[in-house]
């Protein structure tokens, strides 16, 4: 059975937000404390985009194809969890954190196994594949005990 130790560093993210949470007891009776927020702003693709995706000639004749116009919304997610990747290897570096618990989608979590350094990798001690960014503090605990009671 896994368990949150003290000083245990939860991270609850999703692709635009992610909640750093530190537990300040044990396993039996969690408390998370809110140690650090990141948000990034990230508006809808039709947002983003300059103008309509481009046409360019194609080989029959006064015949145009459609291009495909980048996805501006899907790449700053993705972009999200390589900057979370390399915020917790700057932690880790500077020893803010020994336990590492991971709560995420499984498309972010999924996401962040690729970006994350054998440093932090090594101190992660649990995932957990769901999203709980709109959670208040008090479920996330819940949630999060129950989950590791559950393993």
């Amino acid at each position: 059975m896994a368990r949150m130790k003290n000083d245990t560093l939860v991270v609850v993210t999703d692709s635009e937000k992610a909640l750093f949470l530190r537990n300040l007891t044990d396993h039996e009776d969690p408390y998370l404390e809110v140690t650090d927020k990141d948000e990034q702003d990230n508006p809808s693709d039709r947002a983003q985009s300059a103008n309509r995706p481009g046409r360019m000639p194609d080989t029959g004749q006064s015949q145009r194809s459609a291009m495909d116009d980048t996805d501006w919304h899907e790449l700053a997610k993705e972009r999200f969890a390589a900057d979370l990747a390399d915020k917790l290897y700057q932690q880790a570096h500077e020893g803010a954190f020994e336990r590492l618990i991971l709560v995420a989608s499984p498309q972010v979590l999924g996401d962040l196994r690729r970006e994350l350094h054998q440093e932090v990798s090594d101190k992660v001690v649990f995932e957990i594949p769901k999203t709980l960014t709109n959670h208040s503090v008090g479920d996330i605990e819940k949630l999060v005990k129950k989950e590791l009671d559950a393993a």
